[in-house]
Parts: structure tokens; C-alpha cells; sequence
């Protein structure tokens, strides 16, 4: 386009903008000839090329990532979901996650041993003697578990209080010669009849411990925590873990997104759990609180089972499914972090300490002969 001024013609300046425009373009893209002359670049095409950049590299380094994930524990398997995938979808999900929150969404106290919250609980209730009773079974082969557990306990579990010490055991001469135990601990054998196979054991557990509580536990301690007898306690278990009703974060689960956890399913099971309910996924390995509140937990989950068993459902977690429903329905008032229940796994959150570790859960990833070495 052109104007006249005084009598001369002179390019306008949006046409020399445009000119000066196309120079500096070839200018950076020196190469983009065709033989019809040169290719303008615009600003919306670099940023397209760039984009285009960026989803390759992605999906390149998403793909090497995957590739390099471990394979998970057995209990996705159960899921009926690809391993791999599911690996990498929790794995982005965990890094988002705060490792260390204090409270859950309904206001109960998650609890860390290190934090301020739990050394001002520790130096309170340490005040008052309080007496608790720390409940395992043992049968079978699991007596072989035994020694380190209570020596471990000793060291670490509720120090300078008052702790009783039930094994409901099959095998009552496997604690032969005794352990020796410290100032205000003492040891009371509960016989129970021979219960050979996990499965059968994982059914009759919460029934033995409402029978255990109902007969004597209840008039005898004021708290009382259920363990699995084939763990350690590696670190101080304080008076912060007391409770009303006290559950613990399954490790491998912590952070995972909801649609992860192993709840039961299958909606003829009374554990069974809809897909718009559950806040997190708790493990079996240690829970706890009052004796009332135990009472009524393991009473009612034992019901739950045996109307189960006669109706031929087997739940997908056994006990904990159950354990996972009752807690539910009734929010537990204090939550421990997986540093009270954690072994070494490739999806085991990372705590700050570990405290209560599971030697069997461990055990399960050994070949014979570690397991041997061990003492699995």
C-alpha cells in the first residue's frame, strides 16, 4: 500500500512493519526454505512445535520410569489390577502427599512419635499409671516369633508403664524357659485350642480376642492392643498411641488414591464397602484402644464373620477386610502413621522412623535361604 506525502510516495508502516517482521524470522530460521521462497514462522507454530517437544520427551521418560518400577506386594494382586500401572499411578499420587500431616479430616490426632504433639501426650499421660495390656496369638509355628517380640516390647513398647503381656497360644510350653520381664510387667498365658492354617486363625482371631476381654482382659487393664506376635519394635512405641479406639495406617497404602485400596467388594460379604466411602486403608498388624471399645470392635466383627462363613463369603482380606468396614462405620479417634507398622517394600511409604516393623510381611519377599539366615 502506498500514500502520497508532499508529492511522494512512501510505504506505509504497517507494510514495513511486515517486512521487517518476515526479516527476522528469517533471520532465526535461516533453513525454512522451499523452492517457492521462504516459510514465515508465527508465533502460534513455535508454540505448537514446543508443545509437540515436550509430549515426546514425556512420554519417552514416562515410559523408561515404568519400566523401572518394582513389581508390587501380593496384595494387588488380589485387587485384579495390572501391577505396573498401578505402580506408577500411586508412585505420582505419593509424591503429592504431605509426608507428615497431624490430624485426619474428621479431627482425630495423626499421630508421629516425633512430633510436639506426641512429647507433650507422652509427658502427660506418663504421669498417671496407666495399665495396658499388649494381646498376640501365637500358634503353630509363629511361636518360633515369640522371644524377639517380647524382647523387643520390653525395650520399646509403652517404657516405664505398667503393660501386661496375653499370649493366646495353642502351645503353652513354647514359653518355656520364661522371658524375663521388667518392674511392672508381667506375662499371662490364655489357652486356646489348636487352630493349624492362617485362614482358619485369621477367622477365629477377633472372636478369641472379644472371648479374652469379656473373660479377663476387661477387669484387669484399662487399654488394650492387638499385635501381630511375628514383628519388632525397633524404636520407642510412647504413650501417644493411647486412644479410644486406635487404628494404623497400612504402609504400602498411605497416600495411595482411594480407588487402591483393597476393600471387599463383593456386596453379598457384610465387610463389603461402596465406592464412596473409606478415608484411608488400615492394616491388622496393630490396633487398639479401651477395653470397651475393643470389646464392642471385635464382637461385632466376629458376628460379621461367622454370619459370613455361614453363607459360604470369604472375604478378600479376611479379618482386616472387617477390621477396614467396622472403622468406617466407626472413626477411629486416634490414627497411627505407618512409622507403628511398617517392612521393607518398594511401596512402604518413607517415614521419619520406623518403629514397628513387620518381620513376616518382610519375610514374605525372601528366598529360603535369607529366610533361614533371618530366622523368618
Amino acid at each position: 500500500m502506498r500514500r502520497k506525502v508532499r508529492g511522494k510516495y512512501y510505504k506505509s508502516n504497517t507494510k514495513r512493519e511486515k517486512e521487517g517482521q518476515a526479516g527476522h524470522s528469517m533471520a532465526l530460521f535461516p533453513f525454512c526454505k522451499t523452492p517457492t521462497g521462504p516459510v514465515r514462522v508465527t508465533r502460534i507454530q513455535l508454540v505448537l512445535y514446543c508443545f509437540l517437544l515436550s509430549l515426546i520427551i514425556y512420554f519417552l521418560y514416562g515410559r523408561e520410569a515404568a519400566a523401572g518400577v518394582k513389581p508390587s506386594h501380593p496384595i494387588f494382586n488380589a485387587m485384579g489390577k495390572d501391577r505396573g500401572g498401578v505402580i506408577t499411578d500411586m508412585m505420582v499420587v505419593k509424591a503429592a502427599v504431605p509426608q507428615t500431616p497431624v490430624e485426619t479430616p474428621w479431627g482425630a490426632p495423626l499421630v508421629w512419635g516425633d512430633t510436639r504433639n506426641s512429647a507433650w501426650r507422652r509427658a502427660k499421660l506418663s504421669q498417671h499409671g496407666i495399665r495396658t495390656g499388649l494381646l498376640v496369638l501365637m500358634v503353630g509355628t509363629y511361636s518360633h516369633f515369640m522371644r524377639r517380640f517380647l524382647s523387643s516390647a520390653e525395650t520399646h513398647f509403652l517404657p516405664g508403664q505398667m503393660v501386661t503381656y496375653y499370649i493366646l497360644t495353642d502351645s503353652p510350653h513354647s514359653l518355656d524357659p520364661p522371658v524375663k520381664l521388667g518392674p511392672e510387667r508381667e506375662l499371662k498365658v490364655v489357652p486356646i485350642a489348636e487352630l493349624p492354617g492362617w485362614e482358619r486363625l485369621a477367622y477365629r482371631r477377633m472372636a478369641l480376642v472379644s472371648d479374652a476381654i469379656r473373660d479377663q482382659i476387661g477387669s484387669e487393664v484399662e487399654y488394650v492392643f492387638c499385635a501381630d506376635i511375628d514383628q519388632e519394635f525397633v524404636a520407642p512405641v510412647g504413650e501417644e498411641i493411647l486412644g479410644d479406639l486406635v487404628a494404623t495406617l497400612h504402609p504400602e497404602l498411605y497416600g495411595m488414591p482411594r480407588n487402591t485400596f483393597p476393600y471387599e467388594i463383593e456386596e453379598a460379604s457384610s465387610a463389603c464397602v461402596d465406592d464412596d466411602e473409606g478415608d484411608y486403608y488400615y492394616t491388622s498388624e496393630l490396633y487398639g484402644g479401651l477395653v470397651s471399645e475393643m470389646y464392642r470392635m471385635s464382637r461385632a466383627c466376629s458376628m460379621l464373620i461367622f454370619q459370613d462363613q455361614a453363607n459360604g463369603v470369604v472375604a478378600r482380606g479376611l479379618e482386616e477386610s472387617y477390621l477396614n468396614r467396622y472403622l468406617i462405620d466407626h472413626r477411629p479417634t486416634c490414627v497411627l502413621s505407618p512409622e507403628y507398622s511398617w517392612w521393607d517394600s518398594a511401596l512402604a511409604a518413607d517415614v521419619p522412623v520406623q518403629r514397628l516393623v513387620s518381620l513376616g510381611r518382610q519375610c514374605e519377599s525372601y528366598d529360603k535361604q535369607t529366610r533361614e539366615e533371618r530366622r523368618c
